[in-house]
């Protein structure tokens, strides 16, 4: 019996007098039954601790050994746009000014910040840190974020019009377009960067993602920073086109002194553990439950 009222009371939320007129005795017997369930350890009424955002951001910055991580509360109808305010912060405290590079990435969180909107820093440069994808969502508009972050910002924008993977043949010509080769040439002087953290393709749709066949077939990894892909232990995965990519090279992205990821859900919280290790990315811009799926992943 019991067993029966605990389930009744905790699982099917009866009352303690719906209880005890299913079972034909008091309500008194019900709620002695209900003290000796918790008594006996049959019942067991657990609190969460709640962990404060900042105290979550600075686990991260230990775990991952970033410079910086910011934690919002973020509800689940505006979440991605609630990411922009810390990357704001990020950015003013790096004392980016006039002349400074800030590289743009691609996907649905980058997006968000940059509608939402950024700080001014004028005279600040923007570029894509990538080369276009192709596609037509909105998420892939890498160009039109950079136009968007530099009216935002009262900087100047510079545009890389060619695909992120064009073929070996014509990369060169892509490349030695002067006002290509000029935006290209600012990956070297990279300040700072907004980027997103990519899904394995087992968990993406290639729709979602624009992932090449090549792409797709990279079994081992967890997850990529603008096409460049890294297994479980944060290792670059080469790949048959690679060679060719217009992007922000590993190493530019490594020497920038500032990448923010911003990302949302536990799902990614590998691809993000590994982005750090990588050395891709120096701070994240996360939610409290992608951050504390982390924490217990890393």
């Amino acid at each position: 019996m019991l067993h029966s009222v605990a389930k009744m009371h905790y699982e099917a939320e009866m009352s303690q007098v719906d209880i005890a007129k299913r079972i034909g005795v008091s309500t008194a017997t019900i709620s002695r039954l209900l003290q000796r369930a918790r008594a006996d350890g049959i019942v067991r009424i657990e609190i969460p601790d709640l962990v404060a955002p900042d105290a979550l951001g600075a686990e991260l910055v230990s775990q991952l050994g970033l410079k910086r991580a910011a934690v919002v509360e973020a509800p689940a109808a505006n979440a991605l746009a609630t990411l922009a305010a810390p990357v704001g912060e990020f950015l003013l405290q790096a004392g980016l000014h006039a002349g400074s590079v800030l590289a743009i990435g691609w996907g649905r969180a980058v997006r968000a910040v940059v509608e939402a909107g950024l700080p001014s820093i004028p005279g600040i440069l923007t570029v894509p840190a990538t080369g276009g994808m192709q596609q037509h969502a909105a998420h892939f508009q890498v160009n039109e974020f950079v136009r968007r972050a530099a009216e935002q910002m009262g900087g100047t924008p510079h545009f890389v019009h060619a695909p992120y993977l064009p073929s070996a043949a014509t990369r060169d010509a892509f490349l030695s377009d002067p006002t290509i080769a000029d935006s290209v040439a600012l990956w070297d002087r990279i300040d700072a960067a907004v980027v997103g953290v990519g899904l394995p393709h087992a968990m993406n749709s290639p729709e979602a993602s624009a992932a090449t066949p090549s792409e797709q077939a990279l079994v081992s990894a967890v997850g990529d920073v603008i096409r460049h892909y890294f297994d479980a232990e944060g290792k670059l995965i080469h790949w048959d086109g690679e060679n060719h990519m217009i992007c922000a090279s590993p190493e530019q992205l490594r020497r920038a002194p500032l990448v923010i990821a911003v990302a949302i859900g536990p799902e990614k919280a590998k691809a993000i553990i590994n982005a750090a290790r990588a050395g891709f990315i120096s701070a994240l811009v996360t939610d409290a439950r992608t951050a504390k799926a982390i924490i217990e992943a890393v």
